[in-house]
């Protein structure tokens, strides 16, 4: 009787416990939510820590480290719950006179910092380290479409990027094709500058076939492409024009057509190369073409960065920069 009478409690208190269990995981089944527990238990300890253990070993200066991970690694609704458990601790380390208030302030800016973070990861859908990841996978695309292929004997090529303020990418990047016979190169600058440029438009293409040396070069908006004619040793503008592609829907493009003899080469820009602010971009023009004189002498496949180089020195302008140059031996 004694048993039956002590089975149904521990039954009941064996379903209870199964059931906070499940609760429990319930609640912690998302990572983000893992993540929130243990940076609020990490709050607690260190708060609870600064006063009754050491506050040599365990300063509430050491909140400011959830205050961070949290702006990497929560969603902001997460991270706000964890903010008012900071303040929380915070707020007790102040009454028992651990944390003066230039603790409180630079653990203020930090939270303002980590909640801006952590509100422009939730718009992309990524948390921690992936948009990072997902940056340097498009630079390293973009750094490899930049490589112009291999030609045939007889043909070389070189290009030269540049981005704006230093960055490892920026809003001018080329894109090139060649299957032996037909080489297709597009060289493209977006709005913009720098990383916010990202890719959003074709500005300028050009396409070579390679066993006659005929090529077509239209450019959508941007400086006319350069032709080095080896039987004058000038450098020409084509005549190739249009419009800035997205701005009308009926695009209309005048294409130049020639033929790359033996010694010729053709030069691909984009406007950050030739526009300095005050100054009329023909001016830049003729002095890109002037520059390029010295490419001849050089040769253009090692002189291609000196002209970058030349171009760029006391403009003061911050533009992305790009050259793409094939030549005839």
């Amino acid at each position: 009787m004694v048993a039956r009478g002590l089975a149904r409690p521990l039954l009941a208190v064996r379903s209870a416990g199964r059931g906070a269990s499940e609760l429990v995981a319930r609640q912690l089944i998302t990572g983000n939510r893992r993540v929130a527990l243990v940076l609020a238990v990490a709050t607690v300890f260190i708060s609870v820590a600064a006063v009754h253990v050491s506050q040599s070993w365990f300063s509430p200066g050491l909140l400011i480290l959830p205050v961070l991970a949290g702006g990497l690694l929560l969603w902001p609704r997460a991270l706000r719950i964890l903010f008012v458990l900071i303040a929380a601790g915070l707020a007790y380390d102040v009454i028992e006179d651990k944390a003066g208030p230039g603790l409180v302030l630079t653990v203020v800016v930090t939270a303002v910092a980590a909640y801006v973070l952590s509100q422009t990861r939730a718009k992309l859908g990524m948390l921690g380290l992936r948009g990072e990841a997902m940056l340097i996978e498009l630079r390293d695309r973009i750094r490899a479409q930049g490589t112009l292929p291999d030609l045939p004997d007889g043909w070389g090529s070189v290009s030269v990027l540049r981005p704006a303020g230093g960055s490892s990418f920026g809003g001018d990047f080329l894109v090139s094709s060649c299957d032996g016979k037909t080489l297709e190169v597009a060289l493209v600058d977006v709005a913009g500058k720098g990383v916010d440029a990202g890719t959003r438009a074709l500005l300028l293409s050009g396409a070579f076939d390679l066993a006659t040396g005929d090529f077509v070069v239209s450019s959508a908006g941007h400086p006319p492409a350069a032709h080095f004619d080896s039987g004058s040793g000038t450098w020409r503008l084509t005549a190739a024009r249009g419009i800035v592609l997205g701005v009308v829907a009926d695009l209309r493009l005048v294409p130049e057509q020639g033929t790359l003899r033996p010694g010729d080469a053709l030069m691909l820009y984009t406007d950050g190369l030739v526009e300095v602010p005050g100054k009329d971009i023909d001016d830049g023009t003729d002095r890109l073409l002037g520059e390029a004189d010295r490419l001849v002498t050089k040769g253009f496949r090692s002189g291609a960065a000196d002209l970058v180089r030349a171009m760029s020195a006391g403009t003061g302008t911050s533009d992305d920069r790009a050259v793409a140059l094939i030549w005839r031996s």
